[in-house]
């Protein structure tokens, strides 16, 4: 399958790029970014073209990796799957539901096939977890902590514009979103409250009565940062097991899926409809804590 590259920053660096050029399946066509000369220093590492317009990337390709914010990732993710182009996109989708719901409608349209990469889900770890969670069923409550800090010395998320102004809520908030809502199912309500500089915690009820707990952080204080996960229920208290942080590994899971889908394969778990979900809890969130209201989200 023949792949085109959107993005040229430590994302794409560190998982993108590397795995879409070691991917077996997948011929690694070009790069396109908003700044040329990073296009061009990415392109040359992997001996691939560097493209000057958007659409002439899409136009040469079978699908498309995007590692761009996600204000910038909608629209160009919106006229790939216009054009007929599968998608593997970055969290969270869009930050707009209404950007978020056309670009899965455009999907659903075109019966195209789509992977949203939240990079533990792809982990064999934690995907045999959730798998195993929703068998087992008999949940009534879940609690997700991840904080953390982006802005140490060496940190290369800590320059992205989006992630300073959207903070741990819309950065950590779809990873921790992955994890709770396969098993307990969709959100149904969410409340919460933020402090400073940033700190978020918010109370989601599920369709099937559980309530869960989530608390994020990308400005955590050194000895607040963790990562911890854990289910309660009929079977007890039931931690989520660490996962290898490997993101070229997890990526290339990811390239599975999206192959495998678009050969008539399973339609993969994390899809673009799933990140419409998703990019709807975190909007609902936001009102939320603004408003200082529960909000009802629509079935």
């Amino acid at each position: 399958m023949r792949f085109g590259l959107f993005g040229t920053g430590p994302w794409a660096h560190m998982a993108h790029a590397p795995a879409l050029a070691a991917h077996p399946g997948v011929e690694f066509a070009g790069v396109w970014g908003r700044d040329p000369a990073k296009a061009a220093d990415l392109a040359g590492r992997f001996g691939v073209r560097t493209y000057a317009g958007v659409d002439e990337l899409i136009a040469d390709v079978d699908a498309v990796a995007i590692a761009l914010p996600p204000d910038v990732q909608a629209p160009i993710a919106l006229r790939a799957a216009e054009a007929g182009r599968h998608l593997l996109l970055d969290k969270p989708v869009a930050l707009r539901t209404d950007e978020a719901n056309a670009l899965a409608a455009a999907v659903a349209e075109r019966d195209l096939a789509s992977v949203v990469f939240f990079t533990r889900r792809f982990a064999p770890e934690v995907s045999g977890f959730v798998a195993g969670a929703v068998a087992t069923g008999g949940w009534t409550e879940a609690r997700v902590d991840h904080l953390g800090s982006i802005f140490e010395d060496g940190n290369p998320f800590g320059a992205s514009p989006w992630r300073r102004e959207r903070g741990g809520l819309w950065d950590v908030g779809p990873h921790a979103l992955a994890l709770v809502v396969p098993v307990l199912g969709p959100v149904t309500e969410v409340t919460g409250m933020a402090a400073e500089p940033d700190l978020t915690h918010l109370l989601l009820r599920h369709a099937g009565g559980a309530i869960s707990r989530v608390t994020l952080s990308v400005d955590a204080p050194a000895l607040a940062a963790r990562e911890e996960a854990v289910f309660a229920g009929r079977a007890g208290v039931v931690p989520v097991p660490d996962a290898v942080w490997d993101p070229e590994q997890a990526f290339g899971v990811a390239l599975d899926q999206l192959i495998s889908a678009v050969a008539g394969g399973a339609r993969p778990e994390c899809d673009v409809r799933f990140g419409a979900e998703v990019t709807a809890v975190l909007v609902a969130a936001e009102r939320a804590i603004r408003e200082r209201v529960t909000v009802r989200l629509e079935g």
